[in-house]
């Protein structure tokens, strides 16, 4: 059995070095082994500043690199789904930056070539693979009978050109940002309805902005809030309220950064804090141990279906189209 996996990247996004790269440095069983780009210079001034050893010049031909494994795909929302089904028809694993694909039709499609293909497709929910988000659903358990959940994820992204705000690469805020919320309320409160959804606008149904309304089949209330620009322009939160307290999380969806839990049961009240473990090295062990060792992992292709038919609903609650693959 081989005792790690050598991972290619389509694409020299800003997110690989964060995500993949420097991570990979610390854990024994990765090797970041080739990069591809359509731009040629491009790919090589990547591969040379982060030591990669081989080059690509199309993704067609990193997916036929017979010293490739698996690969991480961080391009553009639009092109999530076609790319893994790509690397799938290769025999290649996939680790898929979020949002899973464009939306939950194409998500299913992925997920049930996923099943029949026996490789590990893992859709990049880096913050799911922390303690902290381990321990969420611990104290929820504790807080009684649920009465509403709650999580925003709000930042500035003031650059319109960016590919974030492109309809044609299926952007938007709830698609960038909202995915984040979506998946955490998910995790915390069980599958939701949308009872509604308001957007605010940066140009014709591309949306800078999001706040959907939710009900869970226990009773319980949800909200979801995502922007990448609005008057909340910076808000990392989550929040639950059961009968018995309340949780709140100040920035569950990148720990490392700072965080704290805070737990109020009973006229009790108590802060608990993790490790500043990056939540992308944890995500890439998980990886390689489904790889190379058949373990379980919790952001599996079917969870992406979940995530995008909320999504999805979202945006047809704000009366917004929902996102088509490029």
């Amino acid at each position: 059995m081989a005792d790690h996996v050598r991972i290619g990247v389509l694409g020299a996004a800003r997110i690989v070095p964060a995500a993949l790269v420097r991570p990979g440095r610390s854990a024994a069983a990765v090797e970041v082994s080739a990069v591809a780009a359509r731009d040629a210079g491009r790919a090589q001034a990547f591969a040379d500043r982060f030591g990669i050893p081989r080059v690509h010049t199309t993704y067609e031909s990193l997916l036929a690199d017979p010293n490739v494994d698996a690969v991480y795909i961080p391009l553009p929302n639009g092109l999530h789904g076609k790319w893994t089904l790509a690397a799938l028809a290769a025999g290649k694993h996939v680790l898929c930056e979020k949002p899973f694909a464009a939306n939950a039709d194409e998500a299913a499609e992925v997920a049930d070539v996923a099943r029949d293909s026996g490789l590990v497709v893992m859709e990049a929910f880096h913050y799911r693979y922390h303690p902290l988000a381990l321990r969420l659903p611990e104290v929820v358990a504790e807080l009684g009978e649920l009465r509403h959940v709650e999580a925003r994820l709000c930042f500035p992204l003031p650059r319109f050109a960016d590919i974030r705000y492109s309809l044609e690469l299926a952007g938007g805020a709830l698609m960038d940002a909202g995915c984040y919320a979506v998946n955490l309320v998910r995790l915390l409160g069980g599958e939701p309805e949308v009872r509604s959804a308001r957007a605010l606008l940066k140009g014709p149904d591309v949306d800078r902005a999001m706040r959907a309304e939710l009900k869970f089949p226990g009773g319980h209330t949800g909200t979801v809030v995502a922007s990448m620009w609005s008057r909340s322009l910076l808000r990392l939160s989550a929040k639950v309220l059961g009968a018995n307290g309340e949780m709140r999380v100040f920035n569950p969806f990148a720990p490392q950064m700072g965080h704290r839990l805070t737990v109020k049961l009973k006229g009790h009240r108590r802060v608990e804090r993790f490790d500043r473990r990056p939540s992308y090295e944890y995500q890439l062990e998980a990886f390689a141990d489904a790889v190379l060792r058949g373990k379980p992992f919790p952001t599996t292709a079917d969870d992406a279906v979940a995530t995008m038919r909320v999504v999805d609903d979202i945006y047809r609650a704000a009366g917004l189209p929902v996102r088509q693959p490029s």
